[in-house]
């Protein structure tokens, strides 16, 4: 299932999150979606999960336009914590177990263990590493079409982030998934990308294989990237 942006623009009153943006994303891939706080990255996540619409073009999943149903086949892991905070971490597993058909519970014992989380303890006990290694398990324990990460290494120390992108290499089906990343902390992914996309102002300013910018260009993606924004 290919996502396809065609033209695609969504204004929320006067303020515009993306401008006439086209792209497609292929399984089996990793993006990555670059640019700085508001430059129309989450907007860009929310319309390919369905959770909002576009205002001109289209966003198809597929034939098919995308709608709310896409959530479904889509896991989100949005910037902000989600959680309840009574819950316990195998509170939250059951939950999300009860919530999506697709939720693997060994997976997610098994990522457990590898982010050192303990069941049994209060999510309102977590601290912020904690509660971020917890989002990821939630993200990668579901057998989703299309995982999408928004900022997932927002505020957290270098330590969990090299854990999350250890099971980002580990726990993705590289045939039959689409992974999206968005993110401004360029450095921590580039090893894990296939493709990279910029945005600007919600205008898609540049979209390039990250092997070719290494061997036609000779530059890291963090070069490219930076160039690219000068130009702009």
């Amino acid at each position: 299932m290919n996502i396809v942006f065609d033209n695609v623009s969504k204004r929320y009153g006067g303020h515009t999150g993306v401008n006439k943006i086209s792209f497609t994303l292929f399984p089996g891939k990793i993006y990555g979606l670059l640019g700085s706080n508001g430059s129309g990255k989450s907007t860009t996540l929310k319309l390919i999960a369905g959770l909002m619409f576009p205002t001109s073009g289209s966003v198809k999943a597929g034939e098919q336009p995308v709608t709310r149903d896409m959530i479904k086949y889509t896991a989100y892991l949005t910037e902000l914590d989600m959680f309840y905070p009574g819950f316990t971490v195998k509170d939250m597993l059951d939950f999300y177990e009860s919530q999506f058909p697709d939720f693997q519970m060994e997976k997610a014992y098994q990522l457990l263990k590898e982010m050192q989380l303990k069941p049994e303890k209060k999510i309102k006990q977590l601290s912020k590493g904690n509660r971020g290694r917890l989002k990821i398990v939630l993200a990668l324990s579901r057998r989703a079409s299309v995982i999408l990460l928004d900022e997932p290494f927002s505020g957290l120390d270098p330590m969990v982030r090299d854990s999350i992108v250890n099971s980002l290499v580990s726990y993705i089906d590289f045939e039959q998934q689409i992974v999206v990343i968005a993110t401004h902390e360029i450095d921590e992914i580039e090893t894990l990308l296939d493709e990279v996309i910029i945005l600007a102002d919600g205008e898609k300013v540049a979209q390039r294989n990250v092997e070719e910018i290494r061997e036609q260009e000779g530059m890291s993606v963090l070069q490219w990237f930076k160039t690219n924004m000068e130009v702009y």
